[in-house]
C-alpha cells in the first residue's frame, strides 16, 4: 500500500512514528498526482509520479532547500523523497495556503532573493521546467546563456515537435540578434525561482507569502518578474513593492516578452495547441523592435 510505504518513509526521515490514517487527493497539479497524508496529529503534502520521475523530485527538493537557505522567501520544506509501491514520491511540509495575503511583502522578499550574490549564470546541474529538461551549464555571458540554453534549446525541441515555418525562421534571426535587446543593460547573476507564475505562490492565514514548484537557476532577475506577469499576473502591491526595493531597467518593458517567449515555447512543446502560434507572434514582435 502506498500510504503505508509513505508513512514508513516519513517516520524514517523525521525520527517520529507516523501511522497514516488519511491519504486524500489534492487537485491543481498538471504533471504529478498530489495528496495530503496525515495521522491525526501531523499532516504532509505528497507528490507522486512514475518511478522514473524521481530525479524531478530530487531537483525540486534541492531547489526548495536553496530557496530556504537564501533567507528571503518562504517555501514548503522537503521532508523526504524516494520510490514506494512502484511510484516516485516527494513529501513536503504541509502548508494551508490561501489566495490572498501580503503581496507587498512578497515583492520585497523576491527582490531580496534576487540580491543573493552569484558570479555566473546557470546552476550546478540541469533540472526541469515542467516536464521539459532545462539545461543549466554555467556561463559568464548572459546573452549566450539565454541564446544556447533557453531559447535555442526550446526552438530545437519545437522543430522536433513539428513546429517550423515562421517560428523557426524568425527564431533563428532572433537568436542571432539578441544583443539588440540589451543595449546598455548588463544583468547581474541573481538567484531565481525560475517558474514564478501565479499558480506557484500562495499565502498563509497570517498573510505570509509562500512560493513553491521552482525551476531554480541563476539568471537575470527580470525573468522572474516577466513570468509573474504571464497567465494573469500578481497583485499590484507586489510589483510596487519590488520596484521600490529594486527599480527595473526601462528595457524590461520589451525584454519581458523575450523572457516569456521561453515559457510559451515550453508550453507549445508540452501542450501544443495555440502556444506555437503565440510564440511566433512574440518572436516577430521582438524582431520588429530590434529593427
Amino acid at each position: 500500500m502506498l500510504a503505508n510505504a509513505l508513512a514508513e518513509a516519513i517516520a524514517r526521515a523525521t525520527g517520529h512514528a507516523f501511522g497514516a490514517t488519511e491519504l486524500a487527493p489534492v487537485g491543481g497539479g498538471d504533471i504529478h498526482q498530489a495528496f495530503s497524508i496525515g495521522d491525526g496529529a501531523r499532516r504532509y503534502f505528497v507528490k507522486t509520479n512514475h518511478a522514473e520521475c524521481l530525479p524531478l523530485f530530487a531537483a525540486e527538493a534541492e531547489a526548495l532547500h536553496a530557496l530556504d537557505a537564501s533567507r528571503s522567501v518562504r517555501v514548503p520544506l522537503p521532508v523526504c523523497q524516494g520510490v514506494a509501491a512502484g511510484q516516485a514520491f516527494l513529501v513536503l511540509e504541509h502548508l494551508d495556503l490561501h489566495g490572498s495575503g501580503d503581496a507587498a511583502l512578497l515583492g520585497e522578499q523576491l527582490a531580496q532573493l534576487h540580491r543573493v550574490p552569484h558570479r555566473r549564470f546557470g546552476w550546478s546541474h540541469d533540472n526541469w521546467i515542467g516536464r521539459t529538461p532545462q539545461p543549466n551549464g554555467w556561463q559568464h555571458d548572459w546573452i549566450a546563456f539565454w541564446r544556447e540554453q533557453r531559447l535555442g534549446f526550446q526552438l530545437q525541441l519545437a522543430a522536433q515537435n513539428g513546429f517550423g515555418g515562421a517560428l523557426q525562421r524568425d527564431g533563428e534571426q532572433l537568436l542571432a540578434r539578441l544583443d539588440g535587446l540589451f543595449d546598455g543593460y548588463v544583468p547581474m547573476p541573481s538567484l531565481l525561482h525560475g517558474d514564478l507564475w501565479g499558480g506557484n505562490h500562495g499565502f498563509l492565514a497570517v498573510g505570509t507569502p509562500v512560493v513553491f514548484d521552482p525551476a531554480l537557476y541563476v539568471g537575470d532577475r527580470e525573468c522572474d518578474l516577466a513570468m509573474s506577469e504571464l497567465f494573469g499576473g500578481f497583485a499590484a502591491d507586489f510589483y510596487a513593492a519590488y520596484r521600490a526595493s529594486w527599480p527595473l531597467d526601462a528595457g524590461y518593458a520589451v525584454r519581458k516578452t523575450l523572457y516569456n517567449l521561453y515559457h510559451i515555447l515550453n508550453h507549445a512543446n508540452l501542450f501544443g495547441g495555440g502556444y506555437a502560434a503565440q510564440a511566433a507572434r512574440m518572436t516577430a514582435a521582438l524582431l520588429a523592435h530590434i529593427r
